[in-house]
């Protein structure tokens, strides 16, 4: 049990770590979890498309039915914002999803998604993790075992994702790449459905993911961004291997960076209606800079959907989002979702190019160049490496001084000429990470670079 160990999003390792019993190690947990809580509801297990994936998923519907709860099993595999939209779709207690995401194919992970849809508070994760044991199936083999059932998640998601965003794409084209993820025959046949004729890149399943890993980075996307500048298509879309995130691809800029992404389609939203936003302490002040022209708010959070979820349900957000490719908006459940956003994309290009928004946005706004880099850190140092920045932090960064600090997230230093420098520990890999934007190339850089020296002797 002491290799079970969930982080920002579940738990998440190699296949020879994550294995069978410990899968159902997992599933009596939130068995535990659950009737602890008093909910009798059903419970949905859902997928993607690792090889291994449905097989550990049928081992966690007989921990559960044997447990007494009834079980939803999809059809097929499918995207993880599916599992979370069904849940509040179907009442159900809540989910765990099969899935690591856009990790490389020797890896597999599980998380719990609460009866919200919205991804789970360090609290629940910690119930979890205090309840693992081997499975008690008491109720297995008598009348109070629980039942399984497939059931079709991604009609009513398709309905629901069309009804909140509208809109006719006619004559638009879109070229999407599943990356032979689970998106694969749902973003694609809901394009379809809204009227867009859909160019297909990896649309097959495919358990090696083609022999990299599902992730929808620019170098993994060349294919995509050469059939949107090159060829006819007025966007493109990708998703990662369980389509929580999106890429996005313009026939100018080719692959779009999120941080304007999320710039654009905020601001498309605000054509129509109002509301704040919600962004991570690592995504563009440019954000800001729109909501204040609309007379709006934006609330920073830490880095990771849960918390841009929580802070989208205490301020009625019209969007939220992170600068990793993961958002939602106003109406839907309060998890990120490829799916949806992807067509939110193509309803947002359909009525303005994305080019021609961002360009006027940089015009009205200021142009921003973001990036960040990784210095390797054991996680055991992590935290020590935090609190030893707070006893060195400088007094300007490349050559300008430092206005002010702020500690959501590791350390953010805000700059006397609005560019910023963040240092935080990574959630997910043994690294620190820095993060920094300004208004040219050569000036993030050059605060990366002291970023990185600041941070580098204290490892």
């Amino acid at each position: 049990m002491d290799q079970i160990s969930f982080g920002t999003d579940g738990w998440r390792a190699t296949l020879d770590t994550f294995t069978d019993r410990r899968v159902r190690i997992v599933g009596q947990a939130v068995a535990d979890t659950l009737a602890a809580a008093g909910t009798d509801r059903p419970v949905i297990v859902g997928y993607d498309a690792r090889p291994t994936s449905e097989g550990f998923a049928e081992s966690l519907a007989e921990v559960l039915t044997g447990n007494g709860f009834d079980v939803l099993l999809p059809e097929r595999d499918c995207p993880t914002p599916l599992v979370a939209h069904a849940i509040v779709e179907r009442d159900a207690a809540g989910a765990l999803m099969l899935t690591a995401s856009h990790n490389p194919p020797e890896y597999n992970g599980v998380k719990f998604i609460p009866d919200d849809g919205a991804p789970a508070l360090p609290e629940v994760t910690e119930r979890i993790v205090e309840n693992l044991r081997d499975p008690d199936l008491a109720a297995a083999g008598t009348d109070d075992e629980g039942t399984v059932e497939r059931v079709d998640l991604v009609t009513p998601h398709a309905d629901h994702a069309r009804g909140l965003v509208g809109g006719d794409l006619s004559g638009l084209t879109v070229a999407y790449d599943a990356m032979h993820g689970s998106g694969r025959g749902v973003t694609d046949a809901l394009l379809e459905s809204a009227g867009a004729d859909v160019v297909r890149l990896r649309c097959e399943r495919d358990p090696e993911f083609g022999g990299g890993a599902p992730e929808p980075a620019a170098e993994n996307l060349e294919a995509l961004v050469d059939q949107v500048t090159e060829g006819d298509a007025d966007l493109g879309i990708a998703n990662d291997g369980d389509a929580d995130r999106l890429a996005v691809v313009t026939p100018e800029r080719g692959y779009l960076d999120e941080n304007l992404f999320f710039a654009a389609t905020y601001d498309h939203l605000l054509d129509d209606d109002s509301g704040p936003a919600i962004r991570t302490v690592s995504t563009t002040f440019l954000i800001d800079r729109i909501a204040e022209a609309h007379g709006e708010e934006v609330f920073e959070t830490a880095v990771g959907f849960k918390w841009v979820a929580q802070a989208m349900g205490e301020h009625d957000a019209l969007m939220g989002g992170e600068e990793s490719g993961g958002f939602s908006v106003r109406g839907h459940v309060r998890e990120k979702d490829g799916v949806l956003m992807a067509l939110l994309a193509a309803v947002a290009t359909n009525e303005e190019a994305y080019d021609d928004r961002v360009d006027r946005l940089v015009d009205e706004h200021g142009r921003i160049v973001a990036d960040k880099v990784s210095v390797d850190c054991p996680d055991s140092e992590k935290a020590r490496v935090i609190d030893d920045l707070s006893d060195h932090i400088p007094d300007e960064v490349a050559g300008q001084e430092v206005a002010n600090v702020v500690t959501v997230d590791g350390f953010k230093l805000l700059l006397e000429d609005g560019s910023w420098l963040l240092v935080r520990p990574s959630g997910t890999e043994p690294k620190m990470r820095v993060y920094a934007e300004s208004s040219s190339e050569k000036r993030t850089k050059a605060i990366l670079a002291d970023g990185r020296d600041l941070v580098a002797p204290l490892v």
